[in-house]
């Protein structure tokens, strides 16, 4: 049988650009296809530079912790194109399988008829196809890029459009302001459908965002900080809206900033219709929670064994300013907590602003070790990363490997066993996963 991973390669040959925003290619093909994105369970649209998919994991954590059975659409995948498309099961969703993967995709190719179409827009209906095709209580879609003109904006009416943190990434494609990017992902609000705006750092994102949604005339808009609340107290997360207060443990997910992404999933699952799920579904889903490669603790395989004897690994893959920053504050709690010195292991695509996300672990970082991205043409050298580090106070060196990184640690001498993060890039996070055998599920 022919594989997912060769349909896929024949899609890139479509489309000449990557990335080439409109809805009119996918539109055409969903028509052909019979409008599967018509025939969806109540969807739940989530846009916003941070935070988008730990959001979805939360808010599939809670409904599947109620006995809801949930379908999930992410992207970009860590490993394996399967992760992107999770299909809703009783008890707990599963990846798509190969073979019903294969099916539909031949099906799109067919459908299409070799028209100029992206592989992200072609991959988007084969998901909705799926979709539509089993039952489920609800569908978690997740914007690819910006949201406004994005292949997923095709949901008419969403049970609730949540906006995460907005911050400057993508610039190339949304925009070279806060402002522009926020009104680009604003884009996901509909006339009559309830908002969702996370907390912002950046005022000027909120006050897009809410101009945005009211211009939409949504429906019921609430923002974070405002409408809703989430906050620690006493080793509890404290959520608090119109609606009542819930007293939850504290996230499965660590840093300080997925109390803001876990309080967007609450205020989100609350408007879409689902405020009256039992307290108990929250408090589980809370400490179920996974979302591999976003601060991520290796504590077994191939990885954790290469690295000093004591040592904690840590994964991550953000790569932009305010994802570092988000890191490096986690990061630096949990020092206070249990000291020990930061070495970073990182890697960085050429379209990411690296000074920016770097100068967040100046003073916090002991060393940056700098390394390639594997199959990624568009990363930076290794050596332009390093200079870029030591251009914002960071002490730098190159390897060749992750694993050859972890080898030059374990010939240092240590007053303490180190604190290793390996960080900059999703696909590095991805890379790291797979090399350590810590495949998502």
């Amino acid at each position: 049988m022919e594989s997912s991973d060769a349909i896929l390669a024949r899609f890139l040959a479509l489309h000449p650009k990557s990335i080439d925003f409109s809805l009119v290619r996918i539109e055409r093909l969903l028509a052909r296809l019979g409008h599967p994105e018509k025939r969806l369970p109540p969807t739940i649209h989530v846009a916003g530079t941070n935070g988008k998919g730990s959001t979805i994991a939360f808010m599939r954590a809670i409904l599947e912790a109620a006995g809801l059975v949930v379908h999930v659409y992410t992207s970009p995948h860590l490993v394996r194109f399967h992760e992107r498309i999770r299909l809703g099961r009783p008890g707990g969703g599963v990846f798509v399988p190969e073979e019903r993967l294969v099916e539909t995709l031949r099906a799109c190719e067919a459908a299409n008829e070799g028209e100029p179409i992206t592989v992200f827009e072609i991959t988007t209906a084969a998901a909705l196809a799926l979709f539509a095709e089993e039952p489920a209580d609800v569908l978690l879609l997740e914007v690819g890029l910006g949201g406004r003109l994005d292949a997923t904006n095709v949901i008419a009416e969403p049970a609730a459009a949540i906006v995460t943190s907005i911050g400057l990434d993508h610039a190339e494609y949304l925009g070279d302001t806060i402002e522009k990017i926020a009104g680009e992902k604003a884009g996901i609000f509909k006339r009559g459908c309830p908002a969702v705006i996370a907390h912002q750092d950046h005022e000027a994102a909120e006050r897009t965002l809410v101009a945005a949604a009211e211009r939409a005339r949504a429906s019921r808009i609430r923002v974070g900080g405002q409408d809703f609340s989430t906050h620690e107290e006493g080793g509890r997360l404290v959520y608090e809206d119109d609606d009542g207060l819930l007293d939850l443990p504290m996230p499965r997910l660590p840093g300080a900033h997925q109390f803001v992404n876990a309080g967007a999933a609450i205020a989100g699952l609350r408007a879409a219709g689902f405020a009256r799920l039992p307290t108990e579904a929250f408090e589980r889903g809370m400490v179920a929670v996974e979302w591999p490669g976003r601060l991520q603790r290796l504590t077994r395989g191939v990885l954790p064994a290469l690295a000093p004897e004591g040592a904690e690994v840590w994964v991550d893959g953000g790569h932009n300013p305010d994802g570092g920053r988000a890191v490096a504050a986690a990061m630096a709690d949990r020092a206070e907590r249990a000291d020990a010195p930061l070495v970073m292991i990182v890697g960085m695509l050429g379209t990411k602003d690296a000074a920016g996300f770097l100068e967040n672990f100046a003073g916090l970082a002991r060393e940056v070790i700098c390394v390639p991205i594997p199959s990624q043409m568009a990363a930076r050298p290794p050596e332009e990363v390093a200079a870029i580090a030591a251009s914002v106070g960071l002490v730098t060196s190159t390897a060749p490997s992750v694993e050859a990184a972890l080898a030059v640690l374990n010939e240092t001498v240590w007053e303490a066993p180190p604190r290793v993060l390996i960080c900059g890039s999703l696909y590095l996070a991805g890379s790291v996963l797979a090399a350590n055998g810590s495949l998502p599920a």
